[in-house]
């Protein structure tokens, strides 16, 4: 079905965004997946490109666009072929919107420039060893005393936490009745003594996005550095849990339309019996079967993106979402893989990588029983 999302400059937008991943990421995917991390120069190079930039204020080197939509983009272009790079997806949709939200004006003054250069690169430090998708549950620490807190603690799965320069850290700074209170963001920077960012963690798949291991011992933070109110941390968590799970959402759908695309060539190629596998009527109702199930998520996602920007996407709604196009594509990976045969389990061929690297969108962004559990609330159970 035709959409009618994107402008002109959308697509001048993604015309160059292909030219560039095409030029100077796809050919070096693998020598990045080996490392397990990618170049920490190519964010640079996408803030050259306007990439890291397009969301911040003009007066501080961005393009000032408050629509989704470039991000969508760039998620689609990601997807298309099949890379997977660092925390740039992370980075973009979920930690800048704390930035541009609750950063005051020194707070923009200090980091503003960088982050739209791509000087400067962030990560989000919530998930706790033993928490997972419970965020009341953060015992990561920090003690004021005088113009520092002091921070205690560890996080873990932590996307882009290698090459981060920043990393938004949930604290718990108090203790109230309600498990979710206390709890504060602060932004740690890079070198600050105590603090380890460097164990990267080794991964089914997106093994060229580097995940972290964080420490914190005694790490000294200025109080300058706490972004929005002391005590409100998890209230402004949930206030972007809507676009952060549309994002994955986007990335999902798109990733299904990409492994169908892919899968459809495939089997044209492929012969058995004397002929073609796609003249086999069982080929023929598995993509026809998918291509439906995936129009059906394309829909319900091109929605919810048109309701993000408008501010009407609920927690419930995104929760939909995520659910509903992270199901989707585990069975679109697992039934496209099938279609491969014996090569679909081999590496070189990219549907046994996207089959991999397809596996945790149902556990981060919270978890898929999390999203049942939000859906279930929304119905009044």
């Amino acid at each position: 079905m035709e959409r009618d999302l994107f402008s002109q400059e959308h697509d001048e937008y993604r015309a160059v965004l292909r030219d560039f991943l095409a030029k100077e990421v796809e050919p070096h995917m693998s020598a990045w997946e080996q490392a397990g991390i990618v170049p920490r120069d190519l964010y640079r190079q996408l803030g050259e490109l306007g990439t890291m930039g397009i969301q911040f204020p003009e007066e501080f080197g961005g393009a000032g666009e408050t629509t989704f939509l470039y991000n969508v983009v760039l998620a689609e272009e990601l997807s298309r072929l099949s890379v997977h790079f660092g925390g740039i997806g992370l980075h973009l949709d979920i930690v800048v919107p704390y930035f541009l939200d609750l950063a005051n004006d020194e707070q923009r003054q200090r980091w503003f420039p960088g982050l739209a250069s791509g000087d400067l690169v962030t990560c989000i430090g919530m998930t706790e060893p033993g928490t997972g998708s419970d965020l009341a549950g953060i015992s990561t620490t920090a003690v004021r005393d005088g113009d520092h807190y002091v921070v205690n603690g560890s996080k873990t799965f932590i996307t882009g936490g290698v090459n981060a320069e920043l990393a938004v850290v949930v604290v718990r700074t108090g203790r109230a009745d309600d498990r979710r209170g206390g709890l504060s963001l602060l932004v740690v920077e890079d070198g600050t003594p105590g603090y380890d960012h460097s164990h990267k963690l080794d991964k089914l798949g997106m093994r060229a996005t580097d995940t972290a291991e964080l420490f914190f011992d005694s790490v000294r933070v200025p109080v300058a550095n706490l972004l929005g109110e002391e005590g409100k941390g998890f209230d402004y968590l949930t206030r972007n849990l809507p676009q952060e799970r549309l994002s994955i959402g986007v990335g999902a759908i798109a990733a299904c339309e990409a492994a169908l695309e892919r899968t459809i060539a495939y089997v044209h190629e492929r012969s058995a019996f004397g002929k073609t596998i796609a003249t086999f009527q069982n080929t023929k109702f598995e993509l026809a079967d998918m291509a439906s199930d995936i129009e059906a998520g394309r829909a319900m996602v091109d929605r919810a993106i048109l309701a993000l920007d408008k501010g009407r996407l609920s927690v419930a709604d995104a929760a939909k979402v995520k659910l509903f196009t992270t199901d989707l594509q585990g069975e679109v990976m697992d039934r496209c893989l099938q279609l491969f045969g014996g090569y679909g389990f081999m590496r070189e061929y990219p549907i046994a990588q996207m089959y991999a690297d397809s596996r945790v969108s149902r556990i981060y962004g919270g978890t898929n029983e999390i999203m049942k559990v939000i859906v279930a609330q929304s119905l009044g159970l």
